[in-house]
């Protein structure tokens, strides 16, 4: 696909705009400070581009004003006494170290226990805890797309679960597939079952049009709430590319 890519400045505010061979423009800001970027057909003008900017600029202000006041966790060292996240409960972790495979336990619902050998390197812990949120998630995810197939109507072929630096989740309609943020596991269910419901409905109604947002609805009567709760919670550590994954 061929892509064009630059910065300008309209009002104050730089945007980062990417022409590419597509149909729609797609306007979003990102975390972690309210980057605003734009992508848009191949063809359009810069003169389009400002007039749209400038259109959304009151909403654009919002949402990065919201940036500015979000909670973010700090850069996680995995070491005892840590405040750890897992299905929207905060743990304490407690390593332990033993001379046999590294494992993670839930412990009276109060603490995290990693075990791991002596000398295990923080990028190694910082593994191990991700393939824990993993393997949780492998867990929840099937029987919620049991069940939001049935409500729906819409059948899920494959789900696929990575860390994600702007989404919560995605789809790829033509193959029936869904991807959700690792980043999910952290937060409560109902937020996870949010994203998921958000995506399946999208595998019909690819964009945010007045249709998806009366199909979201009907299935989920609730959902702007928790994608307000979501979207206010507190933001994971990351390093945040410039590009979007």
């Amino acid at each position: 696909m061929i892509t064009k890519e630059d910065t300008t400045k309209i009002s104050d505010i730089d945007v980062h705009t990417v022409r590419k061979d597509i149909k729609n423009i797609h306007l979003g800001v990102y975390p972690p400070n309210g980057r605003v970027r734009v992508a848009v057909p191949l063809k359009t003008t810069d003169e389009k581009i400002k007039l749209l900017v400038l259109s959304k600029m009151a909403w654009i202000k919002r949402q990065k004003a919201q940036f500015q006041k979000q909670e973010r966790e700090s850069k996680r060292e995995y070491v005892s006494g840590e405040s750890h996240f897992f299905m929207g409960k905060r743990y304490l972790l407690n390593v332990a170290y033993l001379d046999a495979k590294p494992k993670i336990v839930i412990n009276q619902k109060s603490h995290i226990d990693m075990y791991v050998r002596p000398k295990t390197s923080l990028k190694k812990r910082e593994d191990l805890m991700n393939d824990f949120y993993r393997s949780e998630l492998k867990k929840q995810i099937p029987a919620l797309i049991e069940k939001w197939e049935k409500l729906t109507g819409i059948k899920v072929k494959e789900f696929r679960i990575k860390k994600m630096k702007t989404k919560w989740g995605s789809c790829t309609p033509e193959h029936k597939r869904v991807w959700l943020n690792l980043e999910l596991a952290k937060k409560p269910l109902h937020c996870l079952e949010y994203v998921l419901v958000h995506e399946i409905t999208h595998l019909v109604e690819k964009n945010h049009t007045e249709k998806f947002k009366l199909l979201m609805d009907s299935f989920m009567p609730q959902w702007k709430h928790i994608k307000a709760e979501l979207n206010q919670s507190k933001l994971g550590y990351s390093k945040w590319d410039l590009q979007d994954k």
